[in-house]
């Protein structure tokens, strides 16, 4: 079976979305849609769409796609969404979600309403090496877990000409260092070791050409009392030999031993009162961003459209991780710790 696909949106990330749909075999690409006509001729060109529009309501009467791949800005979310639950079409939707929780309910209320799917393209837990760390603390190996940091060092955030290479609507959001990048490690955390019931924040902007908080630290906890660290600068850099592979490092701690990723996705394990380090040897694929994470993402995507597989990261259950965000923002305005 094959499902017709239509993608809105031609920004940054979108070449890496439509790469990984040539991939997949149960797809049919129907249609892409963007704001610009040239762009979306383009797109259509380069990634075998069979149609080009430039405006969401032709190409839906049209096309009548069975899904929709929304790769657009969040404050555009909810009136797509709201256009395509009424088509009657599958819905996935990048990151970030709409523009706050009232916006994401509302999103996920229409769909289910509707009776579509709705999945939020989520791609960092797919990433191989979170993929792999799982395994690792399902088997066991590290006992139980003591506390878990990530910190975020992708060295794109200085100076005057700050994130214009690539994405340069970063400089004008409002919250950026939450709601656009700290996102996906709150998604990482809930993945690897359960939901959140406290978060304590303190945020800042260190670079005053943007708008938004570009720094900061966040503590929580899960309802085992896992201590849950993000230790976020996108000014600062880490040791790699791509700056975007997993944009930092982790170190995991257990009463059995420790878990460390670094910045080239390698994956080292150290027993407790040993002093050296092993390889987690594993097989993972460097393609385009995050170790081939959007063809996994829209893998599992495809398999939760199509019933092969349970859904992940649909809109119901997304919505917990906009929770925890708006508990930081909060905790950081309050000057206190938030319980969920």
């Amino acid at each position: 079976m094959k499902l017709s696909l239509a993608v809105i949106g031609t920004g940054y990330f979108s070449q890496f979305q439509c790469k990984a749909w040539q991939r997949l075999a149960e797809v049919e690409r129907a249609a892409i849609c963007s704001l610009d006509e040239e762009v979306a001729k383009s797109y259509a060109e380069n990634y075998d769409f069979s149609a080009s529009y430039t405006n969401v309501d032709i190409m839906l009467a049209e096309v009548k796609p069975d899904v929709v791949d929304v790769i657009t800005p969040p404050a555009t979310h909810l009136e797509l969404i709201r256009k395509l639950a009424a088509a009657g079409c599958d819905i996935i939707c990048q990151k970030p979600f709409c523009r706050n929780f009232e916006e994401a309910q509302e999103a996920v209320q229409l769909a289910e309403a509707a009776k579509v799917k709705l999945i939020i393209h989520e791609n960092f837990r797919f990433q191989p090496w979170y993929q792999k760390i799982h395994d690792v603390l399902m088997s066991g190996t590290l006992g139980v877990i003591y506390q878990a940091q990530f910190n975020l060092r992708p060295g794109d955030g200085r100076g005057e000409d700050a994130y214009l290479g690539r994405q340069p609507y970063f400089r004008q959001m409002p919250k950026l260092l939450i709601h656009e990048t700290a996102i996906h490690f709150i998604d990482v955390f809930r993945y690897l070791f359960g939901d959140i019931s406290t978060v304590w924040a303190s945020l800042r902007r260190l670079n005053p050409v943007i708008q938004g908080e570009d720094a900061g630290i966040v503590i929580m906890h899960n309802h085992q009392g896992v201590q849950l660290v993000f230790d976020g600068n996108r000014l600062s850099s880490h040791a790699s030999k791509d700056s975007r592979r997993t944009m930092g490092e982790m170190l995991i701690e257990g009463e059995k031993g420790c878990l460390m990723l670094d910045g080239d996705g390698q994956i080292r394990l150290r027993f407790h009162e040993s002093r050296e380090w092993h390889n987690v040897d594993y097989e993972w694929y460097d393609n385009d961003f995050g170790g081939d994470c959007v063809f996994q993402t829209q893998r599992a995507a495809l398999n939760g459209l199509l019933n092969l597989s349970p859904v992940v990261n649909s809109g119901r259950e997304y919505i917990n991780n906009i929770l925890v965000e708006e508990a930081i923002y909060l905790s950081h305005e309050k000057k206190q710790q938030i319980i969920l």
